[in-house]
């Protein structure tokens, strides 16, 4: 690995990826550990037409940066003025081949210059069930908290679609588990933290391969 720094300061990680030819490229975006993320590599690590290429990130401490060095992923820092303007994100992402964006708790608002450049090809987990739990501010714990507080029988994953508003794009899979009056809102995200790894790389396949 080695960083090469930018002339606004900006350090960009770079890692050697194993060499493979890769017919759809997809690029991962992640603000946190990066577990979804790690989980999607590893699903098409044997894959001959699909894999993940790229993984960005608008946190400098994000568990995420030390998982794609891991897995020997090119990876970037962005600030989160770059991904707001889109454009720097966009030339990264043209200069990668990337085929398919997917956010793996990825923080921010993906803004419309980079939705329409992708069209229908971004892809999101949302922790519940939407339109339930859903729009902004309601990421992470808030979304676990807010299911105990509504006294909800059930929660569950959402995969959809990203378009310019928080949590309203088309809804391609949604799958759920039970909520009992004992649970906790640290309970219930283990349940959903487990179809998460379950589902989404399945889902994200089945998508891009269409």
């Amino acid at each position: 690995m080695h960083s090469i720094p930018t002339t606004n300061g900006l350090l960009i990680y770079t890692f050697t990826a194993k060499k493979k030819h890769i017919m759809i490229k997809i690029a991962v975006w992640a603000s946190g550990s990066g577990s979804n993320a790690e989980n999607i590599a590893n699903y098409f690590a044997d894959s001959e037409d699909v894999g993940v290429a790229y993984i960005l990130t608008n946190n400098p401490k994000a568990g995420v940066i030390e998982r794609a060095q891991r897995l020997g992923i090119p990876h970037q820092v962005f600030t989160n003025t770059q991904f707001r303007e889109g454009t720097p994100v966009l030339n990264a992402m043209e200069r990668a081949g990337i085929d398919w964006v997917v956010l793996g708790g990825f923080m921010r608002l993906v803004p419309a210059n980079v939705v329409a450049a992708f069209p229908g090809k971004i892809i999101n987990i949302h922790p519940a069930l939407l339109p339930r739990q859903g729009g902004k501010g309601m990421y992470g714990h808030h979304v676990h908290e807010a299911v105990v507080a509504a006294r909800d029988s059930e929660s569950g994953i959402t995969i959809h679609e990203v378009n310019e508003v928080y949590d309203e794009g088309q809804i391609l899979f949604q799958a759920s588990c039970p909520v009992t009056p004992e649970d906790t809102p640290q309970t219930v995200e283990a349940k959903v933290r487990a179809l998460e790894q379950q589902y989404y790389p399945e889902v994200v396949a089945s998508v891009v391969r269409k």
